[in-house]
């Protein structure tokens, strides 16, 4: 690759536990990557135009409010609008497993439950990227 990979961390809605978003953006920056983090209480709109405007490979989302069931389909239809195609939607927080397998089914990526190691979300973000985005 020419360049970092380049992903964007966002809290979507209400939810205003940030901690954890602000560990993984560290952890990915250490590992190389370069980070957007938008902050909290972004809009499903906010997070695809800025996954837009920054030509991003991957967007996360970090959600503990237990409205992934909205959220993820809400913006895996925008980049599907917005012709993100390539971009990977994944994230991490307080999601069942059973519907980590629903999101999935709709096109979200692998989700991350609390205590995941973090060599496992670095190593599966290459590999995607270097499977699926074009430079």
């Amino acid at each position: 690759m020419n360049r970092p990979i380049r992903i964007l961390i966002a809290k979507v809605g209400l939810d205003g536990h940030d901690r954890g978003a602000k560990v993984i953006a560290t952890f990915l920056r250490d590992a190389g990557m370069e980070v957007i983090y938008t902050g909290l209480r972004q809009t499903p709109e906010m997070v695809v135009n800025s996954a837009l405007q920054e030509d991003v490979d991957v967007i996360g989302i970090s959600i503990l409010s237990g409205a992934h069931n909205t959220v993820f389909p809400k913006v895996i239809k925008l980049m599907k609008e917005k012709q993100l195609n390539d971009v990977l939607l994944t994230g991490g927080g307080i999601i069942p497993e059973q519907d980590m397998k629903k999101l999935q089914d709709l096109g979200v990526g692998k989700l991350f439950p609390p205590g995941t190691n973090t060599g496992e979300i670095v190593s599966y973000i290459k590999e995607y990227v270097e499977k699926n985005r074009n430079y």
